[in-house]
């Protein structure tokens, strides 16, 4: 049986709209037919599946678990991880740095030879990240892998989203939300591939809006804290994603305890202890639990690690309005490349610059959250507009989506706070387009079934295929890098690697990364600067064996490292 799901693997990767019209037209043949036992079989299925996702909280320890399970069992093609990207570094020395017991770090007096993308060496040396994805990992490293929290929250996500989905809608529908949502983000997607985030800001969406519609029924004191403790995951996120979304949030409580939103019960009076209070409470708790954390990295209360790093580093705009800032000098030659040459190139605030960042950010989001066969659904989605329960929900995508667009930069865990809204309105469409019977056959429902199925196919036919995710980048570290340190771990004593670059490198392909402990670290990445400075880095570590190693001509020799001699003044 698995070697014939391999095949179906290859064949679907190999010619994958010819099998996507196969698949279909099977489900539509089998539809067409009365009183037939395909059907039949079909229907007890999905009777089955209701009746299941009616035990939620049995459902929702099932698909937690079951994600996990389903994403281990596949590790012989897609293996743990390895960091690639500039941004997944960070992450990691802030997970890091919180699993050694502390915010921040202190500056180094060699900081010039570490200095590396998107990390703060002054006054503190930190992540400008904000600071939940780095409390998940730090997690992962405390149990024995970083990895092992991207794994258990991103089972999370997809079970927030169940919860969040309850909602808003019947549980069969809230359930199959969650499934469609772990089959795409769940497996082969570099938010489970990688290290950069996505399930912990999605986990702060859903329950942002899980909680709203069960604020308007019941008014508990626990459903306000569910609001509460999203709004704070969400700022320590992607704050600027979570404000977007918590406008109309807010616009909407406003609205509920001025009466303007009526309710089944309770009059305004007595729903303001009940929320305000535990929600005043927990967000006057983050906002000073934010405010510290500002001060421990950066020494104010009010300057975040982004925005230093942004006012120390960034040149590029960062909104589609803006013109670019005068160019700065760095101390190294890649960050002269990456930020006064390839973010200024990528954007020059015209017409056509708009174009490209807009569908590159399309292509982004479409391999993400969506797959071929939901081209199907667009009918469908038309009537989505009509259904007054979840016009809220588009609000939200509404004000998100365009505050995305409206920056240069965006990928798309950038619309992660979202990512409950997506799939809810994927499931509307799949109600309203199983409503559709023609002539008075379940066409609708064939349709739906092989649009998951599809969804199901697709997923494994990447795993087979060694496809971590459909955007190929996001999650192919460099294992020459990972050799060099498992070859000097297991060499006696500590070590120094400086790193020198070709004249044709790739700014995408950093090396210069470390750990918290700069002094106690096995391995020590250093950049090759000018001759000075390499000498007093040298001289630093003089305890240490000190290696070359050039990664544009051979990314795994070693070589003893020969201090070149400083020029006469």
């Amino acid at each position: 049986m698995f070697s014939s799901l391999q095949e179906t693997a290859v064949l679907f990767a190999s010619n994958a709209t010819v099998f996507s019209l196969v698949i279909l037209f099977a489900f539509v043949l089998i539809a067409i037919p009365k009183n037939n036992a395909a059907e039949k079989l079909l229907e007890k299925v999905e009777a089955s599946f209701a009746a299941f996702s009616r035990h939620k909280s049995f459902a929702m320890l099932a698909l937690f678990f079951s994600v996990i399970a389903l994403r281990l069992s596949v590790l012989h093609f897609l293996p743990i991880p390895i960091p690639g990207i500039h941004d997944e570094f960070s992450y990691l020395l802030m997970g890091d740095t919180f699993a050694h017991g502390r915010l921040a770090n202190p500056s180094h007096a060699m900081w010039r030879s570490f200095d590396t993308f998107h990390e703060n060496w002054l006054p503190t040396y930190s992540s400008m990240y904000p600071p939940a994805q780095g409390l998940v990992l730090a997690f992962g490293q405390i149990l024995g892998n970083p990895w092992i929290a991207v794994l258990f929250s991103d089972a999370a996500m997809c079970a927030a989203i169940f919860w969040m989905l309850q909602a808003w809608m019947p549980t069969r529908w809230a359930l199959l939300g969650a499934v469609l949502a772990a089959l795409k983000l769940g497996i082969a997607s570099y938010w489970m591939n990688s290290y950069w985030g996505g399930a912990t800001a999605a986990i702060g969406g859903a329950l942002v809006l899980g909680a709203l519609p069960r604020i308007r029924k019941h008014a508990r004191p626990r459903d306000a804290l569910a609001l509460a403790l999203g709004i704070a995951i969400l700022a320590n996120s992607r704050p600027y994603e979570g404000l977007l979304l918590c406008i109309p949030v807010a616009i909407w409580l406003a609205a509920w305890l001025t009466d303007r939103v009526k309710t089944s019960h309770m009059p305004s009076g007595a729903r303001l202890p009940r929320l305000l209070v535990p929600l005043t409470l927990c967000l006057a708790l983050t906002a000073g639990t934010m405010a510290y954390y500002n001060f421990r990295l950066t020494g104010h209360s009010l300057l975040f690690p982004y925005t230093l790093n942004v006012k120390t580093h960034v040149t590029g705009p960062i909104f589609l309005w803006q013109y670019a800032k005068p160019r700065m000098h760095y101390d190294n030659q890649q960050f002269e490349d990456f930020y006064n040459g390839w973010e200024r190139e990528e954007y020059d605030h015209t017409w056509k610059s708009v174009i490209a960042v807009s569908r590159v950010k399309w292509l982004r989001l479409k391999s993400v959250f969506f797959w071929p066969a939901t081209l199907l659904l667009l009918p469908a989605f038309l009537f989505v507009f009509r259904d007054k329960r979840i016009r809220l929900l588009l609000y939200v995508l509404s004000i998100c989506t365009a505050g995305i667009f409206v920056a240069v930069w965006s990928n798309p865990h950038y619309a992660a706070p979202i990512t409950c809204v997506i799939f809810a309105l994927l499931v509307q469409s799949i109600r309203h387009l199983r409503a559709w019977k023609f002539p008075g056959r379940p066409l609708g429902a064939a349709i739906s079934r092989a649009l998951v199925i599809l969804l199901a196919v697709q997923t494994f036919a990447n795993v087979r295929n060694h496809i971590c995710d459909p955007i190929g980048w996001t999650c192919t570290g460099d294992v020459s890098r990972v050799a060099i340190i498992q070859r000097l771990t297991q060499t006696p004593g500590k070590h120094l690697v400086i790193v020198r670059y070709g004249d044709d490198h790739n700014i995408h392909d950093e090396w210069v990364f470390n750990g918290a402990d700069i002094e106690g670290a096995k391995v020590l990445w250093a950049r090759e600067l000018d001759p000075e400075q390499n000498a007093k880095l040298v001289h630093y570590f003089s305890d240490r064996s000190i290696w070359l190693v050039e990664p544009d001509s051979d990314n795994e020799e070693l070589e003893p490292y020969a201090v070149a001699p400083t020029p006469a003044p």
